[in-house]
């Protein structure tokens, strides 16, 4: 029997996670016939706002906290973003529904007319120009692509980044294209450019959101109703690859997965860049198989081949 007692949700605060949770908490509603309040609780990637991604150290800069108030019974659910959880469930915890993947790409936001249109430069960035971004995934693709350009850290809320660009404190940065378009943000006084997998791939579980949940609690389980199988598989298929890897938010892997009737497609990039995030490399590598796990490992493979020195046995 489902509880009448609503759902106790937990968020972190910041603009794209409240939208997630009432998102979901309103999927709940429409789905399933039941309540949600939202309790929202701060995580150490909220407090570091300063600290750039690679020189926080450990994972779950956006999770942990959360995790901890759900194992210790204070809320019943949490809403993450995919990409920000680690690939390890604590124990006593599970993924009880991935119920949707907004668009994957990453966005290229400029100052109007700053681009170069006609440039070789797939990105269109001219020499020198100062990229904002604190992803090694994302300034890996780009260095390599654009090795004249110049990468500078950039954190805070999805807000606070286009703010600080219009401030000029970049010429152009980087956002995922799912954030800025399901806060509805207004960019019409800059360009604004969705990139392709073949310029940049997102990284993995980009887009999609997670309902985690204490495992095996009667309270929860209606909630698996919302979980699509399909896009669960795409996901899946990455974060096993995110994992073969031994990675987290730091490593600079991108990856996209797609079903369709010939089966899942992974397409995967691994960068090595220098210390000073001056210098990049990447290696492409792609896959066909029936099953994430399959599909996982031949990227895997194909990359340790590819980059011996950074991807061990």
């Amino acid at each position: 029997m489902t509880s009448s007692i609503p759902f106790r949700l937990g968020t972190r605060g910041s603009d794209l996670a409240l939208w997630q949770a009432h998102h979901i908490a309103r999927m709940i509603f429409d789905q399933l016939g039941l309540g949600c309040t939202i309790k929202i609780i701060k995580t150490r990637g909220d407090r570091d706002q300063d600290v750039a991604f690679q020189k926080m150290e450990g994972k779950g800069f956006f999770t942990k906290e959360l995790q901890d108030a759900l194992i210790g019974g204070q809320i019943d659910l949490v809403v993450h973003s995919l990409k920000d959880l680690p690939t390890e469930e604590p124990e006593g915890l599970e993924i009880a529904a991935i119920p949707e993947r907004a668009e994957a790409a990453d966005l290229l936001l400029a100052r109007r007319d700053f681009l170069e249109r006609d440039h070789a430069d797939p990105f269109g960035l001219p020499e020198g120009a100062v990229l904002g971004t604190s992803s090694l995934r994302r300034a890996s693709q780009a260095l390599a692509s654009s090795p004249k350009i110049s990468v500078r850290a950039l954190r805070g809320n999805v807000p606070t980044r286009i703010r600080k660009l219009r401030d000029g404190d970049y010429d152009a940065i980087l956002l995922a294209a799912a954030g800025v378009r399901r806060l509805d943000l207004e960019t019409d006084d800059l360009e604004c450019v969705k990139l392709p997998p073949e310029v940049m791939l997102p990284a993995p579980g980009q887009g999609a959101l997670a309902i985690e949940t204490r495992s095996n609690d009667e309270m929860t389980r209606p909630l698996s109703a919302l979980h699509d199988p399909s896009i669960a598989r795409c996901v899946g298929a990455e974060r096993r690859l995110l994992e073969l890897l031994g990675g987290g938010c730091h490593l600079p892997l991108g990856c996209l997965a797609e079903e369709d009737k010939t089966g899942l497609r992974l397409q995967a990039v691994l960068g090595e860049i220098d210390d000073e995030v001056t210098e990049a490399t990447v290696s492409r590598v792609g896959s066909l198989a029936q099953d994430p796990e399959s599909a996982a490992r031949v990227c895997f493979e194909a990359l340790r081949l590819a980059m011996p020195e950074i991807v061990g046995k």
